[in-house]
């Protein structure tokens, strides 16, 4: 009877194992380590310290065991496998040789071999499904987290734009509401296209919650928006903008190099807003080459008085935005020309201006194709 303890101890193991509510099986199995190891100290108990044991209760515990080895790897903690595998795969693989009798050393070494194929097709059954799980859930974080980093993307280049200018909007039309209302109403008319303009970015970017098939549905601004983008800048506040667009440009982008290029242009904007709000003059300019698209957002140092008409006409300045920490705008568009195979640096320009360019890949020039025909706003 002591030589089918440990038989019967690795069948409760497993009864007990999934014997329960199916919200708890998973949990149970992971708690198999100890029980394993209890078994197979039982099993080396009974194979070598019983006179002679029964062959068809080893045959039937070896298999057994087998079972609860391919469930420890599947669902056990990597750090219990360290000491509930081992001593398992020896029980399984000595099992035999107290039945053998006036077999050679070799021998012994070779039917004990022998059984160790059995322990690895048993371990491999319970990695392979652990080792799928592990990559699913590698895979969901990380599409988790592009989706958290395009979202905020996505609220960076279009939300902020927006608000941004709301909130210069909102300050000229405050300085400027007692002298003259009819620059206050179209303030206000300004106000409102930029709120819509984010509501629906913020939409956008809630669909793209629901999944890839309705983020598709819309799809992102490219270059051929620039110019009621700049249009609708230059009107917002003091800087006046002005693009230079060659007709092939267009065309020689990929959607996603357009998609890229067009949140440069909001970023290069956004930034003298923030940065520059009276700036005299902005210069948005891409310059195509063989195989390249250059382009520079210049502006001015915005240290013209004259470049602040709401201020003047109210006798005082609106107040400067509160400083804030550098955001993620430079640092993620840098990674995304890069990803294209472009680059993206900003610094310095001129006398106290500022210059952001980027260098984004381009469909080869075809003969013949212009490369100098320009739409100027």
């Amino acid at each position: 009877m002591l030589g089918a303890l440990p038989s019967l101890a690795a069948a409760g193991s497993l009864v007990w194992a999934v014997a329960c509510r199916r919200t708890a099986v998973r949990q149970r199995l992971g708690r198999l380590a100890l029980p394993a190891a209890v078994c197979a100290a039982l099993s080396l108990i009974t194979s070598f310290g019983l006179p002679r044991p029964a062959a068809g209760w080893k045959l039937a515990e070896a298999a057994l065991l087998l079972v609860l080895v391919a469930a420890v790897t599947r669902w056990s903690r990597v750090s219990h496998l360290a000491w509930a595998l081992p001593p398992a795969a020896l029980a399984v693989t000595l099992w035999p040789l107290p039945l053998v009798t006036g077999e050679s050393f070799l021998e012994s070494i070779g039917i004990a071999t022998s059984w160790l194929l059995p322990v690895a097709a048993a371990v491999a059954a319970g990695a392979y499904p652990r080792r799928q799980e592990l990559r699913r859930r590698r895979a969901v974080a990380e599409a988790r987290s592009a989706q958290r980093l395009q979202l905020s993307r996505d609220l960076h280049d279009f939300v902020a734009h927006d608000i941004s200018g709301i909130v210069v909007q909102a300050q000229a039309a405050r300085f400027v509401a007692a002298t003259d209302p009819s620059h206050a109403v179209l303030a206000l008319e300004r106000i409102e296209k930029a709120g819509l303009n984010a509501l629906a970015s913020m939409d956008r970017t809630v669909r793209m919650l629901h999944g890839p098939e309705t983020a598709a549905i819309e799809p992102l601004p490219d270059v051929s928006q620039l110019p009621l983008l700049i249009k609708d800048f230059t009107a917002a506040g003091a800087t006046e903008a002005h693009l230079d667009l060659p007709g092939p440009v267009a065309e020689r982008l990929s959607r996603e190099a357009g998609s890229v290029a067009y949140r440069i242009v909001v970023e290069g904007l956004t930034n003298i807003r923030r940065h520059a709000p009276d700036a005299p003059r902005a210069t948005v300019a891409f310059t195509p080459t063989a195989t390249t698209v250059e382009i520079r957002i210049t502006n001015d140092s915005g240290t013209d008085p004259a470049a602040r008409p709401a201020a003047r006409s109210s006798g005082r300045l609106a107040p400067a935005r509160r400083a804030s920490r550098g955001g993620l705008g430079l640092p993620a568009l840098t990674e995304h020309a890069q990803a294209l195979g472009g680059s993206l640096s900003a610094g310095p320009h001129g006398d106290g201006g500022w210059q952001l360019t980027a260098v984004l890949p381009a469909a080869p020039l075809m003969d013949g194709d212009p490369m100098t025909t320009e739409k100027t706003l």
